[in-house]
């Protein structure tokens, strides 16, 4: 009885040892490493409704991951969505546990910063803006937001102060 125990006890270690196990969207379940799992609770602690999965170039909430200079991930890192103070969230880390970086949805413009409107409405004065998202990258925070016209599509990247970091135009969409 006490060698069943033990072999119990070692085999229960061993798993906890390996990471914890989460569902993942459409994918079943993957494991996220101690390291990943320990940076993301530390800097979320109130996430709630969080769901894992590795990093998937196919299926990113940011509309180009150059036009934001962020890390480039790759199918070893990891993608978690989140809920926080009533927000959809979306982070990404590295296998080793290192935050890339950080984007939640704005659904409602009139919460960006003055300056930004300001900047993209001087800019694209005959634009309407059909999507926000405010990212977070080390102490940098931006707002990628992407305009449409009637023959073009403006992404743009832009800092709290109203300053263009990036932008691309396509037109005939």
């Amino acid at each position: 009885m006490k060698w069943k125990i033990i072999l119990l006890a070692a085999v229960t270690g061993l798993l906890v040892s390996c990471g914890e196990t989460y569902q993942a969207t459409d994918t079943g379940t993957i494991t996220v490493s101690r390291p990943v799992y320990r940076s993301f609770t530390s800097q979320y602690p109130s996430s709630t409704n969080v769901v894992w999965s590795y990093y998937d170039p196919n299926v990113v909430i940011l509309n180009d991951w150059d036009l934001g200079g962020w890390t480039v991930a790759d199918q070893s890192d990891y993608a978690v969505r989140f809920n926080m103070d009533g927000e959809d969230y979306y982070a990404w880390y590295d296998s080793d546990g290192t935050w890339i970086g950080t984007a939640y949805v704005v659904r409602d413009y009139t919460r960006l910063p003055v300056m930004v409107n300001t900047s993209v409405h001087n800019l694209y004065p005959t634009y309407t803006i059909s999507s926000v998202n405010r990212e977070y990258y080390g102490s940098t925070t931006a707002y990628e937001i992407t305009l449409k016209s009637d023959k073009s599509k403006v992404v743009m990247l832009v800092d709290d102060n109203g300053n263009v970091i990036k932008q691309k135009v396509k037109t005939d969409y």
